[in-house]
């Protein structure tokens, strides 16, 4: 028979180590759990490449399943889970979510299942394939794990209202951001911004920055819109991000005459000192879960002009005066944003902002959920 660490023993299950801000989040709690009560255990379908490797702590137990799909990865999960005997299970991402939800009858009994929920699940629906097939996975699954962890209210609303799971399982927990750790990473040396400030003072440029994914969800055809919407401004932006529509979005920003101030920077592994260095950051979302980005940004210091997107924006941006929300997420919308905000120039983002996001703070409910899971 298996004997138990006296410390909760957690295995945490990711697909890959990608460069999305879930995993910068999983990296931040990995750094910040409190070793004297968790056992730290990282299973990863296929370990190769993914920018955050090197970040994970040496203490935590790292686990190469390689297993590229998920389907062919199940069969080895329940296997370690049934060697490792964890009290805790803890996925990432939807449809690893929904891959152990499926098979969670095949754990032990005493083993808990979270998952965190990563995006609106409703909204990312609508761009899937077989999309009803997966509503139906989500609503007759979902309800198996032992605890959904939300990014956001409209999240956990979410989840409730489309896909039949018990306000019981749900949690509300908001990503934590290392301001410390990212203020660090800000003074690295970058390329020379896009073009020289006048000596004027009238005519001094609005000088952004926006990231992401270039995807059609991230909005940057309406950003780009809203740029060529807003001459008098003399904007100049980068955009940092890799995607299949870059092509695209390159060609509509000759087609609309701003391609001298729009500059594609690609995929940055730090993309810190650009926030920094910026007036604003720019959110161009037509949906969000909690975005990550933005958080990153305000621990730059760096306001942000944001498209109400569906998720946390608004629960984030709302109570702190140097940014700026659009009225609808629209090109339109977002030039008036970007019009309003350049009007009132209202400096820079103090850190007390986002101290409701301080990594102790958030690690500590984290921490609250699997202890409390593990003793049931």
């Amino acid at each position: 028979m298996t004997v138990r660490s006296e410390r909760c023993r957690v295995l945490f299950v990711i697909p890959a180590f990608g460069g999305g801000g879930a995993y910068r989040v999983l990296v931040t709690l990995l750094t910040h759990f409190d070793r004297s009560v968790l056992d730290l255990h990282l299973a990863v379908l296929n370990t190769a490449g993914g920018i955050f490797r090197d970040e994970i702590p040496e203490d935590v137990a790292l686990i190469d399943l390689r297993s590229p799909r998920l389907r062919f990865a199940l069969p080895r999960i329940v296997g370690l889970v049934r060697r490792l005997r964890p009290q805790v299970v803890f996925t990432i991402s939807g449809h690893l979510n929904l891959g152990m939800a499926l098979a969670k009858p095949l754990l032990p009994h005493d083993v808990r299942v979270i998952g965190r929920e990563t995006s609106m699940v409703s909204r990312m629906l609508e761009s899937q394939r077989f999309a009803p097939l997966w509503r139906f996975g989500y609503s007759q699954f979902y309800p198996r794990l032992d605890r959904v962890v939300c990014q956001s209210e409209e999240m956990y609303e979410d989840l409730i209202r489309n896909f039949n799971v018990s306000p019981r399982k749900l949690v509300v927990i908001n990503n934590p951001v290392d301001v410390a750790h990212i203020r660090r990473l800000t003074e690295a040396d970058i390329p020379p911004p896009l073009g020289q400030r006048p000596s004027s003072a009238s005519g001094l440029p609005l000088r952004l920055v926006a990231a992401g994914r270039l995807i059609p969800s991230k909005g940057f055809d309406l950003l780009i819109q809203a740029v060529a919407k807003c001459p008098e401004l003399q904007i100049e932006l980068e955009l940092l991000g890799a995607g299949h529509i870059e092509v695209k979005l390159k060609q509509m920003s000759r087609a609309l005459g701003v391609d001298d101030r729009i500059k594609f920077l690609g995929f940055r592994e730090n993309p810190y000192p650009f926030f920094a260095r910026a007036d604003a950051f720019v959110l161009s979302s037509r949906f969000e879960a909690f975005p990550n980005v933005v958080l990153e940004a305000l621990a730059c210091g760096t306001p942000v002009i944001a498209m109400p997107a569906p998720g946390g924006v608004r629960e984030i941006l709302a109570p702190i005066p140097e940014c700026e929300i659009a009225r609808s997420v629209s090109a339109d919308d977002l030039a008036a944003a970007l019009r309003s905000w350049s009007e009132r120039r209202p400096g820079r983002v103090s850190e007390r902002a986002i101290e409701p996001y301080s990594p102790r703070a958030i690690v500590s409910r984290y921490e609250s959920e699997i202890l409390t899971l593990a003793r049931r």
